[in-house]
């Protein structure tokens, strides 16, 4: 089976030459690995469509408030320092753009929510210095030079070493655990998930659990795929308690309901002078 141009180019792009030829020409489906290769891509492609507005609708939200009252800045600054340091890490070890690319989008969104957070607190001038230290923090994690010698071979040399951006890999999966904990915390406290984005919490479940099978699939790193199995649970305990919680809103004690409460008793005291 021949594909047209426009449709066989971006398969070829995805799934690769090869599979292409064994899936789409020879329609060979017991091709075991074409097929794992090509639900790896599918998934990554559409987890990455995902993450490309997972959090518009919390930003949208944000502008129409004029406030960000509610939100974790420090939970944001620690969730975006490990955004940015994935990012550079998968772009420094050429893993498939499929494998990552969602990381790009939510790094993206996460800088225009803080600079949304500090600038409705009145910090103009700390947003321009948060925003600034991350993006100069990134390009000094990801930037990588690759020279030919004269012999042939190519010497790549960075400002950080592959090592040290493996330790720093490392060091965000307690990072982005931490971050999720005292949600759930709150939320079993509560007995509420309160103003959580259901459409956020279940689309980073499934992003996670999406992820730890392209990772096995397509990125042969432990590391990564630690980060991934651990988000996965932590973000399965949040979508449990979102669907636990669905109907119940979280209620505080009101004062004025207490002074209505005594009004009543006063008034029960006069009718019983009355009698």
């Amino acid at each position: 089976m021949q594909l047209p141009f426009f449709l066989k180019t971006p398969a070829v792009a995805i799934i690769g030459d090869t599979c292409y030829s064994s899936l789409i020409e020879d329609f060979n489906y017991r091709d075991v690995e074409c097929i794992k290769y090509g639900i790896s891509k599918g998934l990554g492609l559409g987890i990455v469509a995902g993450g490309a507005i997972v959090k518009v609708p919390q930003i949208i939200k944000i502008v129409q408030a004029r406030t960000a009252k509610g939100i974790s800045l420090p939970s944001y600054m620690l969730e975006t320092f490990a955004c940015v340091v994935s990012l550079a890490y998968n772009i420094r070890q050429n893993n498939p753009i499929s494998t990552y690319g969602e990381t790009f989008f939510v790094t993206i969104q996460n800088l225009i929510i803080l600079g949304l957070m500090l600038h409705y607190s009145g910090k103009n001038t700390t947003a321009f210095m948060v925003l600034s230290s991350f993006l100069f923090f990134g390009n000094i994690l990801g930037r990588s030079t690759s020279v030919t010698q004269y012999d042939g071979s190519v010497v790549t040399t960075a400002w950080v070493s592959k090592e040290a951006l493996t330790v720093l890999q490392g060091a965000t999966i307690p990072i982005n655990l931490f971050s999720k904990i005292p949600q759930i915390v709150e939320n079993h406290r509560n007995k509420s998930t309160g103003q959580l984005s259901a459409f956020t919490i279940f689309n980073y479940f499934a992003g996670s659990l999406a992820r730890v099978y392209t990772t096995l699939t397509e990125v042969d790193d432990v590391i990564i795929l630690s980060g991934f199995l651990l988000s996965t649970l932590f973000n399965c305990i949040l979508a449990l308690q979102m669907a636990l919680y669905w109907n119940n809103s979280s209620a505080s004690p009101v004062k004025v309901g207490e002074k209505g409460s005594t009004g009543s008793s006063d008034t029960k005291k006069r009718v019983k002078k009355l009698d």
